[in-house]
C-alpha cells in the first residue's frame, strides 16, 4: 500500500520544477497559477534564480509546495483516481509539506496554499530577528537523549528538539546561544556530529509564537475540506480527517516538533508498505529507508521518475 510524501524546507534547489513545465503543460498551470497569485515570477525564481533568493522561506515554502503540485497535478491527469483510499492510504508532508500534503488531498485550493505558506514564511521571518535564533541538526543520538540535552542548555534561554527526523537524526531549535551549547553538550556526550543548519530562523519552537498566532488568523479565513484520504500530521504522528483539527494542528505545527519518524512508523503500522515522495528532492525518501529498512523510499519529482512511477500503478 502506497502513501504519499511531501519535502519540507532543504529540498529545494535552482532549476527545481524547470523539467516538468518544458514537458508537461499541467505542471506549467500549476507555476502559472502560483506566480498569478503571488503577483510574483516565482516560477523564474525557481527556475534560473539567485540561491539565495529561492533560500528566503518565504520564497522556499511556496515553491517548493508548486514543484509538488505539479507533479501531483500530471499524475491525476494519468489516473483521475489517485488520490482515493482504493489506491492509497494517506498523505503526510515534512513541515511546509504538510500544506502540499493536505493540497493534494483536496482540502486546500493550489491558489489558498499558495497565500498561506507565503504569509507563514514571513511570519517565521518576522518572528524573530536573524542572527537571535539557530537550528542544529544532531546526528547519532536518539530522541530522549537529545531532548534531555536541549533541557540542560536551555537553562536562561529557549532550545528544543525541533525535527524528529529518523533514528539517530534529531534537529534542535532556539536561541543560538542555547543551541551551540547543545552543540557542545552533545559532542561530549557521544553525537557523531553537532552542526550548525545554514537557516535563516529557529523553526518548530516556541520562539515562534508570533508566527503561529499568524497562521492562526490566515487558516480561520481559509476553508479548508476533508481530505479524499487521512493525513498523518506533523504534531500528532497519526490520522486526522476534521478540518477543524486540521487547522488547529497546522498552528500548533508552527512552534511543535516534526515528528516525521514516528509519523513514518505509524504509516507503516496501518498497512503502508512504499512511501512515495512527490516533488524536489530525495530528502525523505532517504529518512524513510534510515527509520525502517522494511519499508521503501521512492522519489517521484523528474518526468523520468513519473513516467516509470505511472506504469507501476
Amino acid at each position: 500500500m502506497h502513501a504519499f510524501v511531501f519535502p519540507g524546507q532543504g529540498s529545494q534547489f535552482i532549476g527545481m520544477g524547470k523539467d516538468l513545465a518544458e514537458a508537461f503543460p499541467s505542471a506549467r498551470e500549476v507555476f502559472e497559477e502560483v506566480d498569478e497569485t503571488l503577483n510574483q515570477k516565482l516560477s523564474q525564481i525557481m527556475f534560473t534564480g539567485a540561491e539565495s533568493e529561492l533560500n528566503l522561506t518565504e520564497n522556499t515554502q511556496p515553491a517548493l509546495m508548486a514543484v509538488s503540485m505539479a507533479v501531483v497535478r500530471i499524475l491525476q491527469q494519468a489516473m483521475p483516481d489517485l488520490f482515493t483510499p482504493a489506491k492509497i492510504k494517506c498523505v503526510a508532508g515534512h513541515s511546509l509539506g504538510e500544506y502540499s500534503a493536505l493540497t493534494a488531498a483536496g482540502s486546500f485550493q493550489v491558489k489558498d496554499t499558495a497565500k498561506l505558506l507565503k504569509t507563514r514564511g514571513q511570519a517565521m521571518q518576522k518572528a524573530v530577528p536573524v542572527g537571535v535564533g539557530a537550528m542544529a541538526a544532531i546526528l547519532g543520538l536518539e530522541i530522549d537523549a537529545v531532548t534531555a540535552i536541549a533541557k540542560e542548555a536551555s537553562a536562561s534561554e529557549i532550545v528544543s528538539a525541533a525535527n524528529d527526523n529518523s533514528f539517530g537524526q534529531i534537529v534542535v531549535s532556539g536561541h543560538k546561544a542555547a543551541v551551540e551549547k547543545a552543540i557542545a553538550l552533545a559532542t561530549a556526550k557521544g553525537a557523531k556530529r553537532a552542526i550548525l543548519l545554514p537557516v535563516s530562523a529557529p523553526f518548530h519552537c516556541s520562539l515562534m509564537k508570533p508566527a503561529a498566532e499568524t497562521m492562526r488568523a490566515a487558516l480561520a479565513a481559509v476553508d479548508i475540506k476533508p481530505p479524499a484520504v487521512p493525513l498523518v500530521a506533523n504534531v500528532s504522528a497519526g490520522f486526522v480527517t476534521d478540518p477543524a483539527k486540521i487547522r488547529q494542528l497546522l498552528v500548533d505545527q508552527v512552534t511543535g516538533m516534526v515528528r516525521w519518524r514516528e509519523s513514518v512508523l505509524y504509516m507503516k503500522s496501518q498497512g503502508v508498505t512504499t512511501l512515495v515522495e512527490l516533488g524536489a528532492g530525495k530528502v525523505l525518501s532517504g529518512l524513510t529507508r534510515r527509520i525502517d529498512a522494511e519499508l521503501t523510499g521512492r522519489s517521484v519529482g523528474t518526468p523520468k521518475d513519473i513516467e516509470e512511477f505511472i506504469a507501476t500503478l
